[in-house]
């Protein structure tokens, strides 16, 4: 459903002359900045583990199909950095990425003067001078917050899901 909309293309997919028409597939819009969105009103949704946008959108929308809306509502350029992996993902991920899961990959404090809700985090090089009492962070605590920060997804309430969809399809024609 979502591609259909798109437009077509002529392309040389093999550099030999021999044209096909395809699916312009980089084309992207941004609905998150149209006056529309302004005045959507969003739920938030944390992802399961091995949770796709298919399923999501057919629980929350009862359409699978509607699974563009969670893609574009969270800015998901690419699903296999952009969307949270699952717990067997993740592991394979983390252990191939580092030597060492449980290294320090940074330290974090509490900034000293002003609002001291903000952390600050603080390399683990030898030219920085880390406060005492900073937390340590390990490679594998780093790459948990992040994943767990791409688990936190908005969801554009159903009944905006029709205008949307209008404005998608003026936008994507253009």
């Amino acid at each position: 459903m979502y591609f259909r909309k798109f437009p077509r293309i002529s392309y040389d997919v093999n550099g030999d002359g021999n044209v096909k028409l395809m699916t312009d597939i980089t084309r992207r819009i941004n609905l998150l900045d149209s006056s529309l969105l302004k005045y959507v009103s969003f739920d938030f949704y944390d992802v399961r583990d091995g949770e796709t946008p298919e399923g999501i959108a057919h629980g929350y929308y009862g359409d699978a199909n509607m699974h563009w809306l969670v893609i574009l509502a969270n800015n998901v350029i690419d699903y296999y950095t952009d969307w949270p992996m699952t717990v067997q993902q993740f592991e394979a991920y983390v252990h191939s990425k580092y030597d060492n899961v449980d290294e320090i990959h940074h330290y974090e404090a509490p900034q000293e003067s002003g609002d001291t809700s903000v952390i600050i985090e603080y390399p683990t090089d030898a030219a920085t001078t880390v406060p005492s009492g900073a937390t340590a962070i390990t490679n594998y605590e780093y790459e948990e917050r992040l994943q767990n920060d791409k688990r936190r997804i908005r969801l554009i309430r159903p009944e905006y899901a029709g205008r949307i969809k209008t404005e998608f399809e003026n936008k994507i024609k253009v």
